[in-house]
């Protein structure tokens, strides 16, 4: 009887021991574009996952996902300003390689991109540093659907959020990341003229009032837009203008509405490519048109060279 309960017990140990393996590399591998706080849930504390917090390092410390990292999307060195340009890619990725492997990220981790979740466009912190990690070839990247907002909604009988949380600041372990750089997914004025030329979509994300030329970025050095461009306002992407994203097919009748085809070349564009990099995921990483791009340098960069502009209603 002895010799029969160790094997059994020696079976259930290795079928703990696999199922451990398998969850483990379940969460090192499924990189979905968007994961939900039931996944965040069943993985807090699984090897490989790393959760970065882009929130304001005071709503950090009073409260993130156990194990997460934060680092500052404005300031960090996600995006520079160049040639008065704000807001675009580093001409150095070298020392993005170097943020993203402090913050204990290497090329086998899943990262796991929380921003706060308020609304539509706080959602652009987590898209355009979801794209970044694109350009950089690492494709094991997520995005928390809803933000932080979503992971702090469920509240016991005293208002007190139910998920667990942790306080203080992250140490994490530095490591090393390298970077496989795709300068394909790297646009500028000249590519932006060929893509014109060559009758290529060209999306503006930003409001109605900016796209008409009403309105401009304190940036931009004229109104309007880029010609020929269609406008989708990011706004649209999310449910009532919040942090969490539409279904697929609702949003393919909202590209319908507005012009936008779900497949082919397109562009997308707004002021400093922070709400464009949200149509890009929703066309690219939702829709599935992976010839979806981003002009990171947008309206700034284009109006700072003087290029051509279409002014829908002009303002005074």
């Amino acid at each position: 009887m002895t010799s029969i309960a160790n094997w059994l017990r020696g079976i259930a140990a290795g079928v703990g021991m696999f199922a451990a393996v398998a969850l483990s590399a379940g969460a090192a591998w499924a990189a979905d574009p968007l994961v939900d706080v039931d996944w965040v849930k069943a993985n807090i504390g699984q090897p490989g996952v790393v959760f970065v917090d882009a929130r304001g390092s005071t709503d950090f410390l009073r409260g993130h996902i156990p194990g997460a990292v934060n680092t500052n999307y404005g300031k960090d060195g996600w995006r520079v300003k160049a040639d008065g340009v704000p807001g675009v890619f580093p001409a150095d990725p070298a020392k993005l390689g170097e943020l993203i492997g402090s913050l204990g990220i290497d090329n086998s981790s899943h990262v796991v991109l929380v921003a706060p979740g308020a609304n539509s466009s706080d959602m652009g912190t987590a898209t355009r540093m979801y794209w970044t990690f694109k350009v950089l070839g690492h494709d094991n990247v997520s995005i928390l659907d809803g933000g932080m907002a979503a992971y702090l909604k469920e509240v016991d009988d005293n208002k007190n959020p139910v998920n667990p949380l942790e306080k203080g600041a992250s140490k994490p372990e530095a490591k090393s990341f390298d970077i496989a750089l795709r300068q394909e997914m790297l646009i500028d004025e000249a590519g932006m003229q060929a893509a014109m030329d060559g009758g290529v979509t060209l999306v503006d994300n930003r409001t109605a009032d900016q796209y008409l030329g009403v309105n401009r970025h304190g940036a931009s050095k004229a109104s309007g837009t880029i010609p020929g461009a269609v406008n989708l306002p990011q706004s649209w992407m999310t449910q009532n203008g919040g942090g969490t994203f539409r279904d697929a097919a609702t949003l393919k009748k909202l590209y319908s509405a507005a012009g936008v085809p779900t497949e082919g070349d397109q562009i997308s564009f707004c002021n400093t490519g922070h709400w464009a990099s949200i149509g890009w995921f929703v066309s690219s990483e939702i829709l599935g048109n992976k010839s979806a791009q981003l002009y990171d340098a947008s309206m700034t960069g284009w109006t700072a060279k003087g290029l051509p502009i279409e002014a829908k209603i002009a303002a005074e």
